[in-house]
């Protein structure tokens, strides 16, 4: 089971660090770790804030407008405004509107599977930085309330950590205050979305979560947050409850999107 080390501590949130070892750790880095782009490993010419290299950040594919104004849903150009989507016509989502940075896809499918599965923290800051430079172009209403999408416990002490909440704390670092991480529990053990295809993701998740104090979401503005989002299934679930608890409205965030 991943465990993180003391100097991913800080940095993640977990506990607090002496002060004066940053450096320490920050020049050791340096020396152990020289500085390689996490799509093909080729070096870098020095610490930057988003770990590509030119040739793999042409491979990021940032999600803009025209697109869907309830799933986020990307359209070609020549579709003119953002509108509904033929989906979204006919069954409507419980969240508000939807939102990802990038599609997921080479490189940035890789990184988000290391980090999620493997463990492999140090690609976080450029998924972040992915992450704010989309939000600087297409901001996102501020919230009331950050909730990542939560692991069923049994999950969680497998994986040692949320990678929904790892992200919300990087991305969000202005709004860390707002961050709520155990309001919305996930207390019915689940089989991993992955494999699931449309109803088969959706019945898996169903009546899955809940509110741990409901009075804390009623008529709030919630931002939802978490890695990727493939059919949906999972962050409308979440929706359903928060809105069953009486939430004001629900915003998704996610890092990527799944694109058929």
């Amino acid at each position: 089971m991943f465990r993180l080390c003391r100097c991913h501590y800080r940095q993640y949130g977990v506990v607090r660090i002496r002060p004066g070892f940053r450096e320490f750790f920050l020049a050791a880095g340096e020396i152990l770790f020289p500085p390689a782009c996490l799509g093909c490993g080729a070096g870098l010419d020095g610490r930057r804030e988003i770990s590509y290299c030119s040739a793999c950040l042409g491979d990021v594919s940032f999600l803009r407008q025209p697109c869907c104004t309830v799933c986020g849903l990307p359209f070609e150009a020549a579709a003119g405004d953002s509108h509904l989507c033929g989906t979204c016509l006919v069954h409507p989502w419980h969240f508000t509107r939807a939102r990802a940075a990038v599609r997921y896809q080479p490189p940035v499918s890789e990184a988000i599977k290391m980090f999620k599965y493997g463990g492999r923290m140090h690609g976080v800051k450029t998924l972040a930085a992915l992450s704010q430079q989309w939000l600087q172009e297409q901001p996102l209403p501020e919230p009331d309330l950050l909730l990542p999408v939560p692991l069923h416990v049994r999950r969680l002490r497998r994986r040692g950590f949320n990678q929904a909440l790892v992200l919300c704390r990087q991305i969000f670092p202005a709004w860390k205050e707002k961050i709520a991480a155990s309001l919305l529990e996930r207390h019915v053990w689940t089989r991993p979305q992955t494999g699931l295809q449309g109803a088969a993701r959706r019945g898996n998740v169903r009546n899955s979560f809940r509110v741990r104090r409901p009075e804390k979401v009623r008529n709030k503005r919630i931002l939802l947050v978490d890695d990727v989002f493939t059919t949906g299934a999972t962050v409308n679930e979440c929706a359903k409850t928060l809105a069953g608890n009486r939430a004001a409205e629900v915003t998704v965030f996610t890092l990527a999107r799944a694109l058929v």
